[in-house]
């Protein structure tokens, strides 16, 4: 069915640029942390398993608690929750930038992993709920909001080096508080209230929808925070105690053990955090599985990348910083491309290729080794973010076109908490592959973990293959608004 190509308004821009500042936000602090490891863990003396927690606290957080705030956005109102979890992230910010030793600053990255997870996905839900009722609009109204999000992650090394070589390692938290409160004044002044977004781009008074009420599973909850901390801990700690450990055996025992309780607990509550019948399609399956291969890979190899540039190569955090500049570029130029891919030629096309392309950048890092010169990283550094910038923004209109829209802010959380509970993973196996003190074992490491990047792309590029090729309307129709039916799903 063709659907109006609705051009875009102020106000619509307006919501977009808003609701982008928070994925900014929050995304940048994924990254920026990595470029600052080093100079953490000689001021607050940690060594690299107390660094990979330092990260992993922010992420950990960020993935566990997207899906209950997802659905608190779904009965509370997404702009309600959107606007707290500024607040939370500013005031967790504050706090890092405050930590007077290592436990006190992961305790506060977790704090701004809670403020993350309920900024993100009542982001992408005030966006679709504002541009849903247009597929093409709505692919470049992500592919932007991806952009925005996508840079800052690849900025957040070149942003760390800067502010660490003028300011000091806490900057790069402090740095955070002008972002939010703008943030936060954009929300109140330019975003509307919770179901009448559509009004905004359709020009109807009485358009609204109706979401789907729910609670918070507790119990559910609970286990997914038992069982995605469980294995991280594990992963960790597997390589300085080994697998034989009582604490690492322990652990990947008690996550399978939390992970399957998880699963028999959501099938059966009336209300479930993860409604496991989101998985009955097709599309949303092998989008989200690709979600996890990209941002395991990425988030992994920052990590290792960032503590090849100090350690092996000697570099300071402003060298190594401008180092990433390519990457920023690379996903500039290909996210805002994503969305006239998508428009043009579905999701599918622009997914497949992005797989291949970052793919074949990983394994051109596969070679580098102590004395690979600088520009031997130009290439790769281009191709894996050309790649992720063409695929992510596909990948997320896939999500949202393969529900309905009242879901829309539950499949987003269920997106980005697999998402990031890949980074989490990919953070910790793929810093215990690098975690030796000398430079060849940090170099050994890092090839494996390209090894197994390109293996995990190649799944990816699978996944692609198995999605529905068109991008489709998961808003109301126009014609059905003011009844509030629900358009047909994919």
């Amino acid at each position: 069915m063709n659907y109006p190509n609705t051009p875009v308004s102020p106000a619509l821009g307006r919501v977009l640029a808003t609701v982008s500042i928070g994925f900014v936000v929050t995304q940048l602090d994924v990254t920026i942390v990595n470029i600052a490891l080093p100079k953490i863990g000689a001021d607050l003396h940690a060594d690299v398993a107390g660094l990979q927690w330092v990260v992993d606290a922010y992420t950990l957080a960020f993935a566990v608690l997207m899906l209950s705030a997802g659905a608190l956005g779904d009965r509370l109102g997404t702009r309600r929750m959107y606007a707290a979890g500024i607040v939370l992230f500013a005031l967790a910010s504050l706090a890092c930038g405050l930590a007077l030793d290592a436990t006190m600053l992961v305790a506060a990255r977790a704090v701004q992993g809670i403020g993350a997870a309920a900024m993100l996905p009542n982001s992408l839900a005030l966006l679709n709920q504002s541009y849903g009722h247009d597929p093409k609009l709505r692919a470049r109204a992500v592919g932007l909001w991806t952009a925005a999000g996508a840079i800052s992650i690849a900025a957040g090394p070149v942003v760390g080096g800067v502010l660490i070589a003028a300011f000091g390692w806490r900057s790069i938290f402090l740095v955070n508080l002008p972002i939010c409160v703008a943030g936060l004044l954009a929300t109140l002044l330019w975003v509307p209230r919770s179901g009448s977004a559509r009004k905004i781009a359709q020009g109807v008074a009485s358009a609204t929808t109706t979401a789907i009420p729910r609670g918070i599973d507790l119990s559910g909850q609970t286990l997914a925070i038992v069982a995605l901390t469980a294995f991280v801990a594990a992963v960790i700690e597997w390589r300085p105690l080994g697998l034989s450990h009582p604490l690492v055996a322990g652990g990947f025992i008690l996550a399978l053990l939390a992970a399957g309780a998880f699963i028999v607990v959501e099938s059966r509550v009336a209300a479930p955090m993860l409604p496991l019948s989101l998985f009955s399609k097709r599309t949303f399956n092998a989008a989200v599985l690709f979600g996890i291969c990209v941002n395991l890979t990425y988030y992994g190899m920052v990590f290792v990348l960032s503590l090849y540039l100090q350690r092996v190569r000697g570099y300071t955090p402003l060298q190594a910083g401008l180092a990433f500049l390519p990457l920023t570029g690379g996903f500039l130029l290909s996210n805002v491309a994503s969305g006239w891919v998508v428009g043009r030629f579905g999701v599918r096309v622009p997914m497949i290729a992005g797989a291949i392309t970052a793919g074949l950048g990983y394994g051109l890092l596969h070679f580098v080794d102590v004395s690979t010169p600088l520009i031997g990283l130009l290439l790769p550094f281009l191709l894996i973010p050309s790649g992720m910038g063409l695929a992510v923004p596909a990948m997320t209109t896939a999500v949202l076109a393969s529900v309905e829209a009242q879901r829309a802010g539950t499949a987003s959380a269920v997106l980005n908490t697999a998402r990031q509970a890949g980074g989490a993973v990919g953070v910790a196996a793929f810093g215990a592959l690098a975690s030796g003190a000398a430079a060849t074992q940090i170099v050994a490491g890092m090839q494996a973990a390209t090894a197994i990047s390109v293996g995990l792309l190649v799944v990816g590029g699978v996944m692609g293959c198995l999605v529905h090729p068109e991008p489709q309307a998961s808003a109301l129709r126009p014609h059905e608004t003011c009844r509030g039916q629900v358009g047909k799903s994919h």
